[in-house]
């Protein structure tokens, strides 16, 4: 099978029965890469009209979703190495170091009778990253609760409810406006989800707000290949929390590993 035939038949199979966190996108026939139309009528849209590619990243326009169809088919190339940072415009996506100090949420109180458990499954899943280095830091500014939209600008991203089944979470880049600067929780999935965690499951969404890309899709993962829009910053790490299990990961828990840790610091410093 081609790269490009394997990558969508991978995605498609990505969509894992009783509690993934992500979905894919329909599969072409075996030998061939789908046309565009057939790709984007197969892409799952959100309620909020976003197309959700690579699992769990969110698209916010047909011009883009282009983008990212033709970076998909194009040629892959070989990387070596990677905890991999997503790539804009030839630079690291990536916080500033005053902002990276002052990464500020809400989490809306219309999660109900759930919100008390999101907010904890946030802590700790922040807590994951700010103990690997001290140049990150997350403030809950429970203030902002009642009105957690991407409206308010009191904070610089909102965790917000959904209802759709395709993901238990989405999220975000550091260069994503401020209008799309959400991260997206079935909560009730968040919390069946097998030996995936509420606390890994969040760190995960939250290693793409501070820019990391998913490993699995570097070369050394064999499958699941998205595109070649990244950096990297250290060996490949099969564990690593950023890495689906379902596409060949050697994790059956989604945990944050070591390699992980040098990544956050390589990026942003200890």
């Amino acid at each position: 099978m081609s790269t490009t035939s394997r990558t969508f038949a991978v995605l498609a199979a990505t969509a894992l029965t009783g509690g993934a966190i992500f979905a894919g996108q329909a599969t072409a026939a075996e030998g061939q890469a789908p046309t565009y139309g057939e790709f984007k009528a197969s892409t799952f849209q959100d309620l909020d009209r976003k197309y959700i590619v690579n699992g769990d990243e969110p698209v916010d326009t047909d011009g883009k979703l282009r983008q990212f169809y033709d970076a998909l088919v194009a040629p892959q190339q070989t990387q070596e190495d990677g905890l991999i940072v997503n790539q804009t415009l030839g630079r690291d996506d990536k916080w500033s170091a005053t902002q990276a100090l002052n990464l500020t949420y809400c989490v809306s109180t219309k999660f109900g009778a759930d919100y008390s458990r999101v907010v904890s499954a946030m802590t700790a899943g922040v807590g994951q990253w700010e103990a690997a280095t001290s140049k990150v830091n997350y403030t809950h500014v429970t203030t902002q609760d009642g009105n957690c939209t991407t409206r308010n600008s009191s904070v610089l991203f909102s965790v917000e409810p959904t209802k759709t089944t395709q993901y238990i979470a989405r999220a975000f880049f550091p260069s994503t406006a401020k209008s799309g600067r959400n991260v997206l929780v079935n909560a009730s999935s968040l919390y069946n989800s097998g030996s995936w965690t509420p606390s890994n499951i969040m760190a995960h969404e939250l290693g793409h707000t501070l820019g990391f890309r998913h490993e699995h899709t570097r070369p050394e993962a064999g499958t699941c290949f998205e595109d070649n829009n990244w950096r990297p910053l250290t060996p490949y790490d099969s564990a690593s929390i950023m890495h689906y299990p379902q596409c060949n990961g050697s994790s059956d828990d989604l945990s944050m590993t070591e390699t992980d840790r040098q990544g956050v610091r390589s990026l942003y410093g200890s």
